[in-house]
């Protein structure tokens, strides 16, 4: 079982590494954190899932779903 902090590593790891291929995809101000809050987002109603749908929701995450999160985001007044 990982701790915590394990567990926060991994899944900072696996947000830097969707940011090293959205750039490669030309969005060049993509942060970790702009990926872990676009995924994490849709589990304030449901609570954390299990960490193997975590890893799923940030593996798949596609550039389209993102920038539509942060469209949204930046319409609901969020700052970048």
């Amino acid at each position: 079982m990982l701790s915590e902090y394990e567990l926060n590593e991994v899944i900072e790891n696996l947000c830097l590494s969707k940011v090293d291929e959205f750039i490669m995809l030309g969005y060049e101000h993509v942060s970790g954190k702009d990926i872990w809050d676009c995924v994490s987002d849709k589990y304030r109603k449901t609570g954390v899932p299990p960490l193997h749908q975590i890893v799923n929701d940030i593996l798949s995450l596609k550039s389209t779903q993102f920038m539509n999160w942060m469209t949204l985001s930046v319409y609901k007044g969020a700052q970048f």
